[in-house]
């Protein structure tokens, strides 16, 4: 018997969301410094009448925590949501990072995800209107706004924004979207029509020459060809629109200095400027030998279509995964050197070990064009080994490109899936959801109680049952749970017992009684047995124990 009762001194029980669990307390000591392991009975989720520790908290990461404190291994269940897993373990005080390397991978996929919707928040893919709130507050205009004190500029600033920044907030917005993109297609269709010769204009010129017979004569001279005159109004309706755009969207911006840093305004600076450059120069330095070659940089006008992300998330999505790819990208690029340089110098060595009179690699810089479009899988065909040990070297060189090119691909699709999928997802969501309010957990008040409050006698911890509620809140339930406790319990786990008191049940089963066992004799003798009220009453015998008479 005292075998089973010190057992029993030595086992706790916890009731972790409606499932219990028994171990020993010395299980609980192995981890020391955590929650589990400064279990005492002055807590506040301790039940006494059921003796065990109650927490309101997830019971399957429960399961793997108490198997921690067993096994010293901490593993992840596969049913939790990695967030909801690392929040049981603050809450229990336990480390994320002592997870098991077996599940370290399926731990840690929701990391990965939180950074991808991060990724995501900053590219900012929703189509849906914000509210009047929420964009007042982007432009700081917040509190004008709960006051009603906004002025002209500050009620229209962020509608003029979002006219021509935000194409998916109204039905005016999309408008001058679609009249934005076509003017970034018209200007590119012109900038690609005015280079064909059907499109050219000659320049004759009428020179004067000398004959033969010492006289003089004029003919004509086509020094030249250039654009259709059409094709400089286009220049100049579109850079117009491009010009009131990007005045507009500067005003109306809510940073200006995001805005002149943002990579798609900067390539809209320079295009339009270069439209601007190009014409000062046909008017002032049309006479310079090399004039034309100041055209090249006008080419900085079909990146304009990049302009075409504001208004496609498709695109945005594209250019994040080459951004987050740029590990696997640049991994590519370094073999992809390597490879060159090596199968460059080989084949220049190998053609050279036999007699060879057509010999298409006189130098290694030649040898790596050959290289590079050989690995990369082009073959134009200009270039070709002629000795069995070049094409042997050729054979291994467009191995090794396939090889090197293929392996990088599945992790830029991998991405570009990723990221994709996540945005259909977030597409889906709704915007709206239920607010959970957050709510404290009651925990019993704790008073100090004098002398005969208690009931076991003089200086008890246990408060009064027959003390008013004004003095001590809400009543406190006696029989918390009664119908769980076991009947086979050894007597030092059973609930601590009264002796010298007196317990009356009210009828309607509210409020508990308790008298000195003195006062009460006197009611029982007055109070026959069919009295409404069940009465409770606790001699001190040896050894003591508790006797019930339920009326």
């Amino acid at each position: 018997m005292n075998t089973l009762n010190v057992e029993a001194e030595n086992k706790v029980i916890l009731n972790v969301g409606g499932i219990r669990h028994e171990t020993y307390k010395a299980t609980l000591k192995k981890i020391p410094a955590t929650r589990l392991s400064r279990l005492t009975e002055a807590l506040g989720n301790y039940d006494p009448m059921l003796n065990e520790y109650f927490f309101d908290r997830h019971p399957g990461v429960f399961a793997q925590v108490l198997n921690y404190y067993r096994t010293g291994k901490l593993h992840y269940p596969t049913d939790v949501c990695g967030p909801l897993f690392e929040e049981e373990l603050e809450f229990w005080g336990l480390d994320s990072n002592q997870v098991e390397p077996c599940c370290w991978m399926t731990y840690t996929q929701h990391r990965d995800t939180q950074e991808t919707l991060a990724v995501l928040d900053r590219l900012d893919l929703d189509t849906d209107k914000p509210s009047d709130e929420e964009m007042f507050k982007k432009f700081g205009f917040e509190e004008a706004y709960l006051k009603d004190s906004l002025s002209f500029w500050q009620r229209n600033k962020p509608k003029l924004w979002s006219l021509f920044d935000e194409p998916y907030s109204s039905t005016a917005a999309k408008v001058i979207g679609v009249v934005s993109i076509f003017f970034i297609c018209i200007s590119i269709l012109s900038f690609c029509l005015k280079t064909h010769p059907d499109m050219r204009v000659p320049v004759i010129r009428n020179i004067t020459v000398a004959t033969s017979r010492n006289t003089s004569a004029w003919t004509l001279d086509k020094t030249q060809t250039n654009a259709h005159e059409a094709f400089f109004y286009i220049e100049c309706l579109c850079n117009a629109w491009f010009t009131f755009e990007i005045i507009v969207r500067f005003i109306a911006s809510p940073n200006k200095c995001e805005f002149v840093k943002a990579s798609v305004n900067i390539i809209d600076y320079i295009a339009t400027l270069s439209f601007y450059i190009d014409l000062i120069l046909q008017k002032y330095a049309s006479y310079l030998e090399n004039a034309d070659i100041l055209e090249f940089f006008s080419i900085i006008r079909i990146m304009r279509l990049f302009k075409l992300t504001r208004h496609s998330s498709g695109l945005k999505i594209l250019m994040q995964t080459f951004r987050a790819s740029a590990t696997e990208l640049t991994l590519l690029v370094f073999f992809l050197v390597l490879g060159i340089v090596i199968f460059a110098s080989l084949v220049y060595y190998a053609e050279r070990i036999q007699a060879n009179p057509h010999n298409d690699f006189n130098s290694i810089p030649l040898g790596l064009w050959w290289a590079l479009v050989t690995m990369t899988t082009v073959g134009y065909g200009d270039m070709a080994p002629k000795t069995y040990v070049g094409m042997f070297v050729g054979a291994l060189c467009a191995i090794g490109g396939v090889l090197t090119i293929a392996l990088p691909v599945p992790v830029i699709v991998s991405n570009f899936t990723m990221y994709y999928s996540h945005t259909q997802a977030r597409a889906k969501l709704p915007k709206k959801r239920r607010r959970v309010l957050p709510v404290e957990q009651l925990r019993p008040p704790t008073r100090p109680h004098g002398p005969g409050q208690g009931a076991s006698g003089p200086g008890s911890a246990t408060p009064s049952l027959n003390a008013p509620p004004s003095q001590h809140g809400p009543p406190v339930a006696v029989s918390k749970r009664m119908n769980a406790i076991k009947s086979n319990y050894p007597k030092d786990m059973m609930p601590p017992k009264m002796v010298g008191v007196t317990m009356t049940l009210n009828p309607n089963g509210v409020g508990v009684k308790v008298e000195p066992l003195a006062t009460n004799h006197k009611k029982a003798n007055a109070c026959p047995e069919s009295c409404p009220g069940s009465t409770t009453t606790a001699t001190s015998l040896p050894p003591p124990t508790l006797s019930a008479k339920d009326h």
